[in-house]
């Protein structure tokens, strides 16, 4: 047999038999035909291989009805793949690559090759059930993660394998890595954001901070997660609509899960009148919201005081609820408005609507003018001549304000004349007349000719530069 295989004597019946298929089918279009054909058929084929390994005979050890389908694929791919190339001619360029003579080296290199494959084809079974194993006693470990290991474990095996193939071969692998780092470089580059996804979605996977079915808030976005994927996360909102959320914006934004515990609070405002008892508005909400079926009894529902509002004091209900779902969110938070509402009205506790008190007082002390610095009394006895408005003493104002105060100037002179009369000295009243003159603003000469008593009299105390002495 060694030299059968030294001269190569199978290898060109191969060839042979190859290059006739060429010939079988010479045109262009028929090779196309027949190369659907092939392909078509060993797709089928393969999508088969997972009913054919469960129906695995009785008299047969499952291990070896594995075993025999495998070898029996991938001969049939092979001889697929063999067919193809002898049908478009190019078997001569296969066997200038491989060679067309090969001895009991050759052979071994063969059978080690396929020692190679189905150990990594037994491992992988191996890796599965240690897989499934951890999933079972770690309840912390979900479908999702258990797929994910097993397909990791997998293709680890067989790379593994296709190097140690590659290389018994001769084949320079140290080449075909440096093209896969150059090719990861690109691909790495090109793609990103979906490369950053796909690693968000493994971090995802194995942290597990949501499940399928759980109730969660990414950002802006309220649902029910529908599926987890490498790249993204699905969920169905409380609108129907159904929102595809990359992981790594699942991983960067602030996650909420609210079905993480099994149980969620929720709390309800109501704001009683602050004629009433807070205490007892307290125990009334309290006893309505136990008598209801959705709130939990453990923990119990509580009723604590929030805060005085503007028109009433607030009060919050808080209870629980199982199984967390909006549904029964919504549906409890409803029962529980209706009933507290309810029992406050029966026991005669108002729950006010806004409303505001508006208060006056008076100003102590008169009204104080800006930049008057003189006490409010001086300030109010002056009148309205005297206002201010920036600081400033006013001008001449209008003819009626200047009559007034004539009169005034006019009264106040008769009275000090008086009290001339009653023997006080004149130099003593002229020195007095004179101070109050300078604080006046007024000109003097405009309101002298108007200043009489109010008998009538003119005043005697005129200057005796204005009408002579005084008799």
């Amino acid at each position: 047999m060694s030299e059968l295989l030294q001269t190569g004597i199978g290898i060109n019946g191969i060839g042979n038999a190859l290059s006739g298929l060429s010939e079988v089918v010479p045109t262009f279009t028929g090779r196309i035909a027949v190369t659907f054909a092939i392909g078509v058929a060993v797709m089928a084929f393969l999508a088969r291989t997972d009913h054919l390994h469960e129906a695995a005979p009785e008299r047969l050890e499952s291990t070896a009805w594995h075993l025999v389908v495998t070898l029996g694929t991938m001969a049939i791919a092979t001889g697929a793949g063999l067919a193809i190339v002898g049908l478009w001619g190019l078997s001569d360029e296969l066997f200038v690559v491989f060679g067309t003579s090969y001895g009991p080296e050759t052979l071994v290199k063969v059978g080690v090759s396929v020692l190679f494959l189905i150990g990594a084809y037994t491992m992988t079974g191996l890796v599965k059930q240690f897989v499934d194993e951890l999933v079972d006693t770690r309840s912390s470990i979900g479908e999702h993660e258990r797929e994910i290991a097993y397909r990791l474990g997998q293709v680890t095996l067989y790379l593994l394998a296709l190097t140690i193939i590659l290389s018994l071969w001769n084949v320079n692998v140290g080449g075909f890595l440096v093209g896969a780092g150059f090719l990861g470089i690109v691909i790495g580059m090109a793609a990103r954001q979906t490369l950053g996804a796909m690693l968000a979605g493994f971090v995802l996977m194995f942290s597990r901070p949501f499940e399928i079915g759980d109730w969660i808030q990414v950002g802006e976005h309220e649902g029910i997660v529908t599926d987890i994927t490498i790249v993204n996360t699905r969920m169905q909102t409380f609108d129907g609509e159904y929102v595809m959320i990359p992981n790594d914006v699942v991983s960067s934004e602030s996650l909420v899960n609210r079905s993480r515990k099994g149980r969620l609070r929720i709390e309800v405002e109501v704001g009683v009148d602050y004629d009433a008892d807070p205490e007892r508005a307290a125990d009334i909400a309290k006893k309505a919201v136990t008598t209801l079926d959705d709130p939990m009894s453990v923990p119990t529902p509580q009723v604590v005081f929030k805060r005085f509002g503007d028109s009433a004091v607030v009060l919050g209900v808080r209870y629980w609820i199982n199984n967390p779902s909006a549904r029964r969110k919504w549906r409890s938070q409803t029962a529980v408005i209706a009933a507290v509402k309810q029992a406050l009205k029966e026991e005669g506790i108002k729950i006010p609507f806004p409303q505001r008190e508006l208060t006056g007082r008076q100003e102590s002390g008169g009204l104080v003018l800006a930049g008057d610095s003189r006490p409010p009394e001086d300030q109010i006895e002056d009148g309205p001549s005297e206002s201010r408005t920036d600081g400033v003493p006013t001008e001449a104002g209008s003819e009626s304000e200047r009559s007034s105060a004539a009169q005034t100037d006019g009264v106040a002179d008769a009275e000090r004349s008086g009290a001339r009369s009653n023997g006080e000295p004149k130099g003593t009243s002229d020195a007095k007349e004179e101070k109050s003159d300078a604080e006046k603003e007024q000109p003097r000469t405009e309101t002298k000719q108007s200043e009489t008593k109010t008998d009538g009299v003119p005043d005697p105390a005129q200057p005796d530069d204005a009408g002579g002495n005084q008799s």
